[in-house]
């Protein structure tokens, strides 16, 4: 593999969401530069390679491919040398809006007209975020979920600038590296995906505020019931699977009883007080050991690893 012959891609940020992002390009044939202030390369290749020794481990990649993945980053903490002949730069600094906008005001001044600057923000309004760029049609959202490298949803962001053009080609890019991208029209709060998250989670918290059911028992009647069945119907096609008719009339019985505070829990609120913090702390709704935290994280880890390796055969037989 030879560095200096493969198409480029510029990752600005070196944390959590800024070093998986990067491998997924790089795993998929492209050089990648990152912007790196905080962390040496030393460091930034540390962490790459924690995710890609999972990848090895469970038999998903050999470990030559691990090594010639390790070899086309370039890192450094010159922005300019970073985005030199990218085709896409993909933001992934800290959710501050002063910081983004000062950022990307200076990709748009010092990238080439073609180049499209991308956005991993999982909060903020992109539009806000371009508002002192020029070329407001090339900014976008491109919203990776954790982890990056595993999750395959990537939510394409359309802000009122944005051209149908960068749209397509971002679209295009993020299918030729394996990833599920979709279209979200408007750049509102919690795009697409966040929103339906949330409001699960405002009901799931509002069933323990109100002592229907502890934490235990509402995460496992979402384990043993609908979430199973998630990954292949999703709500909208199990909607039309048992009939609008029919939801309708739960819907005219049910929602009124539902959680629709448009502010947060105060449960939640005092928990924060409290500093019960779930894992950071060892207590959020549950009470977490150090080793229930290593076994919650590696089995989603694992599990993701394992749909991941079924979905890659699948499309082998497929062709």
């Amino acid at each position: 593999m030879n560095p200096n012959s493969l198409r480029k891609i510029a990752i600005c940020g070196s944390g959590l969401m800024g070093s998986g992002i990067a491998q997924i390009f790089a795993s998929h044939g492209f050089q990648v530069g990152i912007f790196s202030v905080e962390d040496s390369k030393a460091e930034v290749l540390k962490k790459i390679d924690g995710n890609l020794r999972m990848l090895v481990d469970s038999e998903s990649i050999s470990e030559q491919a691990a090594k010639e993945i390790l070899s086309v980053f370039q890192i450094t903490n010159n922005l300019e040398k970073t985005v030199e002949n990218a085709e896409l730069v993909v933001e992934c600094i800290p959710e501050d809006m002063k910081l983004k906008q000062s950022l990307f005001e200076r990709l748009d001044r010092i990238c080439d007209h073609h180049v499209i600057l991308a956005t991993n923000t999982s909060v903020m309004s992109i539009t806000e975020i371009a508002e002192k760029a020029n070329e407001k049609e090339r900014i976008i959202g491109t919203h990776f979920w954790n982890p990056a490298f595993l999750i395959p949803l990537v939510e394409v962001v359309r802000t009122e600038y944005t051209s149908e053009e960068v749209m397509e080609r971002t679209i295009h890019l993020l299918n030729e590296v394996g990833k599920h991208p979709i279209r979200v029209n408007k750049d509102v709060p919690g795009f697409v995906a966040n929103r339906l998250q949330h409001a699960l989670w405002r009901e799931a918290i509002s069933i323990i505020e109100n002592g229907i059911a502890d934490a235990k028992t509402v995460d496992e009647s979402i384990k043993y019931s609908f979430g199973m069945r998630l990954p292949v119907l999703g709500p909208i096609e199990n909607v039309d699977m048992v009939g609008t008719d029919l939801t309708l009339a739960i819907h005219s019985y049910l929602l009124k009883h539902l959680e629709n505070s448009t502010e947060p829990s105060p449960l939640l609120e005092e928990m924060v007080e409290k500093g019960e913090l779930g894992f950071k702390s060892g207590k959020g709704f549950q009470h977490w050991s150090n080793e229930e935290i290593a076994e919650s994280r590696r089995s989603l880890n694992q599990y993701l690893i394992d749909v991941e390796n079924k979905s890659q055969i699948k499309t082998i037989k497929n062709h």
